[in-house]
């Protein structure tokens, strides 16, 4: 096991990870939002279509964990999207209490039509880092996140490129 990298007797909550976490969460937001004040959808929107289109999500209530949104939020964003003819929601032949989503053509078209928008915001805020140090930087969180989310340390692999 690797030795501790936090002490008690000197713990800084500025080097915390969940407070620098936590801290670039709330900057990045209200910015990520501020992206598309333009366009009739939200970035949550736009979150919600990339995230079925990369098949990180295939129901709603998957959506609503991966958002962090609760199950009636969930239910509105996925209504607003359908109406615009983004989603389609059919129910599964098996368990009639799940909800299947797909991006309809018009989705995918939507989604892939706005994502310049956040392509184009991560490169200018990573200008200043090195195509190695980015790379770095993703496969560290990736860790961080499957470290979590196994509930247990993960140990040093490389990662597939994203």
């Amino acid at each position: 096991m690797a030795k501790p990298f936090y002490k008690l007797d000197e713990f800084d909550r500025r080097q915390s990870i969940g407070y620098l976490n936590r801290r670039l969460h709330n900057l990045l937001l209200p910015r990520a939002e501020a992206l598309f004040a333009d366009e009739e959808l939200t970035f949550s929107h736009w979150v919600a279509l990339v995230s079925l289109r990369d098949g990180i999500v295939a129901t709603a209530a998957e959506l609503a964990r991966h958002m962090n949104h609760d199950t009636g939020a969930t239910t509105r964003l996925v209504d607003q999207l359908e109406e615009r003819g983004l989603v389609k929601r059919t129910r599964s032949n098996t368990d009639r209490r799940v909800v299947n989503l797909t991006l309809t053509p018009d989705g995918r078209a939507c989604a892939k039509s706005l994502t310049p928008r956040v392509v184009n915001y991560w490169n200018g805020i990573l200008g200043g880092f090195s195509h190695a140090e980015v790379a770095t930087l993703i496969d560290l969180l990736a860790r961080l996140g499957d470290s979590i989310e196994a509930g247990e340390p993960v140990r040093e692999k490389k990662r597939a490129s994203r």
